[in-house]
């Protein structure tokens, strides 16, 4: 495993929609979609990590990329920082 994990995001069309991009890969083989916090804490222990998110509301995990989706109430740059630092902690 790497020593070191590099996280970059993105906006989309959708101010409420933002994609993570990283160098480590985050879901093997199949695409994990959750439409719910309750189905995060139904999924992978990464997903399950990531519903304590304030404002995360939809995920979807593929590969080396995540695609999140807040409530739009919380600011992406809170809910940035909350994430890099869970995958961080998670992943290394």
């Amino acid at each position: 495993m790497s020593e070191y994990m590099e996280i970059e995001t993105d906006t989309t069309e959708n101010p409420n929609v933002m994609q993570f991009y990283t160098n480590l890969t985050l879901a093997v083989e199949t695409v994990e979609r959750y439409g719910s916090v309750e189905e995060m804490e139904e999924g992978s222990a990464l997903a399950q990590a990531l519903a304590f998110v304030e404002g995360l509301v939809a995920l979807e995990i593929d590969g080396k990329e995540m695609l999140v989706t807040s409530d739009g109430e919380m600011p992406w740059h809170i809910i940035i920082s909350e994430i890099s630092a869970i995958v961080k902690d998670f992943f290394l």
